[in-house]
């Protein structure tokens, strides 16, 4: 069998929770990137209304974040445990691509039309 039971665990939550911080930090850039080149448009928003979003949005996100989990310790108690520890960035890579098109969306379709 794969990795050895009493380290996958740990393993999964230092490999995905470091990479957590860059997630958030770039869903938040591009947010601040939105607000900023698009001002005008969003400068009269609610802003409890807005912040409650950002947190409901934010929260949302980072559950889908744990989703790796199901994915990445499973593989790790596979035959293919080591190969897939040294190719697991790849899934961190296509969840954060699917975040920013799942963030952009909502921004430009659910909020911008929206926001007066």
């Amino acid at each position: 069998m794969g990795h050895q039971t009493q380290d996958t665990l740990p393993d999964a939550i230092r490999y995905w929770e470091t990479r957590r911080i860059v997630f958030n930090a770039v869903l938040a850039t591009v947010v601040v990137g939105w607000i900023a080149l698009t001002w005008p448009h969003f400068h009269n928003a609610p802003p409890l209304e807005g912040f409650l979003f950002l947190i409901f949005a934010a929260a949302v996100m980072n559950l889908c974040y744990t989703a790796a989990y199901m994915v990445d310790i499973p593989l790790q108690y596979s035959d293919f445990g080591a190969p897939w520890r040294r190719l697991r960035w790849v899934l961190w890579v296509v969840g954060m691509l699917f975040a920013l098109l799942l963030e952009n969306y909502w921004i430009a379709d659910e909020i911008y039309p929206y926001v007066h």
